[in-house]
């Protein structure tokens, strides 16, 4: 029934909707709870990918291999001081700067931003890091599958998406996750 629901999606210009319980190790093997067990290079013991034949169902973005590091976005809007009532409400969490959102966004939107975040705008190291051909096809079925990803300069996982850290090589105005 599945393979007949996705023929006809396809035949309609579409791509099969995700099923994101059908999860393997890259490996090929069932998901452990130790898989995210770091090794002496800060990479995983095992990565989760979508399963040989959930990939096969079809991708919503090209397969991409390689990212690079080039650090946090900054605000997109401009930023203002905090109110009075805001520093009482918020100085705990150190925040100092808030980015006002336009209206179309909705009522009330917006984003504080502490000191650090501000620093880390931008201040990705640079390294760019090439993933196996399962994750890269785990990114391509479904982009926001993984909340993070390795940096092999940094040696450690970091934020992906919208805020996240890595832009693709072959398209560097699109985050890595979105």
């Amino acid at each position: 029934m599945t393979k007949q629901v996705d023929d006809i999606i396809r035949n309609a210009g579409g791509t099969p909707p995700v099923d994101q319980s059908q999860r393997t190790l890259t490996d090929g093997s069932p998901v452990t709870d130790d898989h995210r067990e770091l090794k002496a290079n800060g990479q995983q013991k095992g990565y989760v990918v979508l399963s040989d034949a959930e990939r096969a169902r079809g991708f919503v973005r090209p397969v991409r291999r390689s990212y690079q590091h080039v650090g946090r976005p900054g605000p997109q809007f401009p930023l203002r001081d905090l109110t009075p009532d805001e520093h009482r409400q918020y100085d705990q969490y150190g925040y100092l700067k808030y980015e006002d959102y336009p209206p179309e966004r909705g009522p009330l939107c917006g984003r504080f931003w502490t000191q650090a975040m501000l620093d880390a705008v931008d201040k990705g190291c640079g390294a760019v890091t090439t993933m196996g051909h399962a994750i890269a096809e785990t990114y391509a079925r479904s982009p926001n599958f993984y909340g993070g990803t390795f940096c092999c300069g940094c040696g450690k996982h970091l934020p992906v998406g919208a805020d996240g850290e890595f832009v693709w090589v072959d398209n560097p105005d699109q985050r890595v996750g979105t």
